[in-house]
């Protein structure tokens, strides 16, 4: 009798370490619900600003809102570049035990400008300058360590809804200046 009572005490002390194993709260995730964000991507990489304030609602979903901007001027062998973007969004988190983080599906809008470099034969080139607003989505995962410092890797995609315009450049090839991307490698603070 006693062995069966030291054995129902043994897969009850079991059973109450991997539940608080599961509901476990971070140090990193008490009370703490907002995030700022530096894309070290765009900076790097494009020579681009592009910060972001995040609010985290609860472990499942979060809302932010980022600024862009872009210090390069055009440069028509590359890409259309955006000149300025203002972008809100809402995440959907899935992971199960961890409060916003992990792996990510995310909704956004962008209102953005951007120039193009256009070419008239027997005339000199016209910069257009454009405002759209567009729809996209993203996916990405968040990773934060226990100090609060965060880490993201995102890639999405959406369409500008009115200014569509297809253009063709000097050489004849199609432009699609519609699609408009969003992505990097975001390092932060929770706080």
């Amino acid at each position: 009798m006693k062995k069966n009572i030291l054995m129902l005490l043994l897969v009850v002390a079991s059973l109450q370490i991997t539940a608080q194993e599961k509901g476990e709260i971070y140090p990193q995730d008490s009370n703490k619900k907002h995030e700022i964000k530096l894309n070290a991507f765009s900076l790097i990489v494009f020579s681009s600003l592009d910060i972001s304030y995040e609010h985290l609602l609860n472990k499942d979903s979060s809302f932010g809102v980022g600024v862009f901007y872009n210090f390069n001027d055009i440069n028509n062998d590359l890409y259309y570049p955006k000149k300025f973007s203002i972008t809100p969004y809402y995440r959907w988190f899935f992971s199960e035990t961890r409060f916003a983080r992990g792996f990510f599906v995310e909704g956004f809008g962008m209102l953005n400008s951007y120039e193009e470099e256009l070419y008239y034969y027997g005339s000199p080139s016209k910069i257009e300058k454009e405002t759209d607003f567009a729809l996209g989505v993203s996916v990405g995962g968040k990773f934060i360590i226990k100090s609060g410092f965060t880490a993201e890797v995102y890639l999405g995609i959406g369409r500008n809804l009115f200014n569509n315009s297809n253009n063709d450049d000097d050489n004849g090839d199609f432009i699609n200046n519609n699609i408009i991307t969003r992505g990097g490698i975001s390092l932060g603070y929770r706080f």
